[in-house]
């Protein structure tokens, strides 16, 4: 008997009431947030017109790890995601490091988001403290994770369909503008796509370099699709369905968005202060543009923030089924929602909001700077449990979804990985995030090594999967 089984009064697995649209959206959710609307400018400054390149390489990269990703999920549906394929693929240690520093890393973004929306919304209430305003969130987002999983993604589907649609209306006015289709404005031509004189790429190949240093990690977030799938009610199918559609759909919208960017503005103009879509929007004409884009991105900002709480409550509720957490936190509430697993990720979240205001620039900044490249450690174990577990998803019948042209293109990934490592050890802040994140693998690797001593590994398959 698992040591974490419940009692026989409450439910043995978690809920199936996820749709194939709940999961797209809450993929899309939590990968576009604040770093798509106020952070592609980093970008375009560091790369010029030639961020496109940046945000290809990047694009690629990430789509290659999702497609093994869904691969193994559409294979084997658990909640614990690429946590459990790493356990099983390359051993106990690797899922419960992965698993823990996943859920780490989610709970510092967790006190960015809240903070960052938080500060935005004190700024329309004067004299409402900006506390009182985060605890509210909190609050709020404890009871919506709190609620039925079906409850939980058909409100996470329409808070995600909300920026999905500002994206959609900003890609149509952005080709009214390139096109000269709007009042006022005429075909803006290639100039700015070409540097305006500076050419394509006016900082070269260190540019584009630095480009994908600050776009690679826009992308996190979309693995929550595989997490969230074991909640739905045909597992195998609907991650499938949602990996194809969440992939090319990211793509478009950042990819569309920053083809609008440095078409329309030039690239000298760009910077990390002010958000470009704020700039086309201007250039549009549109009226009352600044308050717009900060609803947009406070919604933006809940709403990873819910798909984050989810994701965290998720990963803790998993390593506990297999013994790699404490056992309360796998215990389910009647609804079938992992309850003890959702408040400790809502109270360490708001721990994280109090360490923004009262550490900003000491320990916070050394927290963040570990999660910083957390993506890539968890990128290269998806890949490294994808080759070891492949032919015996083979073997077993399983596959649904398949990676293409296996091996090849797994081990170029692996290539792409190292060869961004080796990017961001050329780069002095970089550098300093994988120091950090090297160091908190290690503590929790040896925390690890500790907790095995005297907690056996449970099977987490069975728990993991919906109840039928």
């Amino acid at each position: 008997m698992s040591t974490a089984e419940s009692p026989a009064t409450e439910p043995q697995n978690l809920g199936s009431g996820l749709k194939v649209r709940h999961l797209t959206m809450m993929g899309l959710g939590s990968a576009i947030g604040a770093g798509l609307f106020l952070g592609s400018g980093v970008g375009i400054a560091a790369a010029g017109p030639a961020v496109l390149v940046s945000y290809v390489l990047a694009g690629i990269m990430i789509i290659f790890v999702m497609r093994m990703l869904g691969e193994m999920g559409a294979a084997l549906p658990v909640s614990g995601s690429f946590s459990h394929y790493a356990r099983i693929g390359i051993g106990r240690w690797a899922g419960f490091t992965m698993g823990w520093l996943y859920w780490f890393m989610l709970i510092m973004v967790l006190g960015v988001e809240i903070t960052g929306a938080s500060a935005i919304v004190q700024s329309w209430l004067p004299g409402v403290p900006q506390w009182v305003v985060a605890l509210v969130f909190v609050t709020f987002f404890a009871v919506v994770n709190l609620a039925r999983v079906a409850n939980f993604g058909e409100f996470e589907f329409w808070f995600a369909a909300l920026k999905v649609a500002v994206i959609l209306g900003f890609l149509v006015l952005g080709v009214l503008l390139v096109f000269g289709l709007l009042p006022g404005t005429d075909p803006v031509g290639t100039v700015h796509l070409l540097g305006d004189g500076d050419g394509f790429a006016p900082n070269g190949i260190a540019g584009i370099a630095a480009g994908l240093l600050a776009v690679a990690f826009a992308f996190g977030g979309i693995e929550i699709v595989t997490i969230a799938a074991a909640e739905s009610k045909d597992p195998e199918r609907s991650i499938a369905t949602a990996v194809r559609s969440v992939v090319w759909r990211i793509s478009l919208f950042y990819f569309g968005s920053i083809a609008i960017m440095v078409l329309v503005l030039p690239w000298t103009t760009a910077s990390g202060d002010t958000s470009p879509f704020v700039s086309v929007l201007d250039i549009a004409g549109i009226p009352y543009v600044s308050g717009f884009m900060e609803l947009v991105v406070v919604i933006a900002l809940l709403s990873a923030f819910n798909a984050n709480v989810y994701g965290t409550s998720r990963m803790a509720y998993s390593l506990a089924r297999g013994g790699d957490g404490p056992a309360w936190l796998g215990k389910l509430s009647h609804n079938g929602v992992p309850r003890n697993a959702v408040l400790v990720s809502v109270f360490f979240g708001f721990v994280s909001v109090w360490l923004n205001w009262l550490l900003p620039d000491q320990i916070l900044g050394i927290l963040l700077n570990a999660v910083g490249s957390a993506l890539i450690a968890i990128w290269l174990f998806i890949v490294v449990a994808h080759l070891r577990l492949r032919r015996q998803f083979e073997q077993d019948g399983t596959l649904k979804l398949k990676m293409w042209a296996f091996p090849y293109l797994s081990w170029f990934t692996l290539a792409m990985l190292v060869a961004f490592i080796a990017l961001m050890l050329s780069d002095s802040d970089a550098r300093a995030q994988l120091t950090a994140t090297a160091a908190l693998f290690v503590v929790i690797t040896v925390i690890g090594i500790v907790w095995r001593r005297f907690h056996p590994a449970v099977s987490v398959e069975a728990a993991d999967r919906p109840a039928s």
